[in-house]
């Protein structure tokens, strides 16, 4: 199963991280042709007790990163969470991108099995690698992107279903 999760995790984010750098890229172009302050767009919210489109790209991040570390038994590496502008979020996803894209197939070897801890809501839970990739991270990891993809398409920016799943 080794390929399997490698295959349902690290290419997984690659590509839809890359589809979210194309729908910044028009939130950016619409702010310019509207002449808003892009900071709007940055810390635009769905409702007031969410996170603003920032925050959801960096959380959407943080669970691609640290899905590919956890499951090869690494631990995941930390970012200040400091971006401001349409190019500082762009900058966080390469950086991401590059980091999941620096792992290979056969480091996911037992990764099915292999035991994930980590912290939530201040208690440690304890997985399997196969219900950490499909119970926990592939949820909030699409949870995410696809928040940050409602905030600018709520906002006004023309996104459609392609900008989002990208080309097949």
């Amino acid at each position: 199963m080794a390929n399997l999760m490698y295959a349902l995790s690290a290419p997984v984010f690659v590509r839809i991280l890359r589809n979210l750098e194309g729908v910044l890229d028009k939130g950016a172009a619409h702010a310019a042709a509207r002449k808003i302050d892009p900071a709007v767009l940055v810390g635009a919210r769905l409702f007031p007790d969410m996170f603003p489109l920032s925050t959801q790209v960096r959380i959407a991040g943080d669970f691609a990163k640290g899905a590919v570390a956890r499951l090869t038994g690494n631990e995941p590496p930390k970012y200040e969470d400091n971006e401001v502008t349409f190019d500082d979020l762009k900058a966080r996803i390469a950086k991401t991108i590059a980091y999941v894209e620096g792992f290979r197939p056969e480091q996911f070897e037992g990764a099915d099995a292999r035991t994930v801890t980590m912290k939530m809501r201040g208690e440690d839970k304890s997985f399997d690698g196969v219900t950490y990739l499909a119970n926990i991270v592939l949820p909030n990891f699409y949870f995410h992107v696809t928040t940050a993809y409602d905030i600018l398409r709520h906002n006004g920016v023309e996104l459609g279903k392609r900008d989002f799943i990208g080309p097949v």
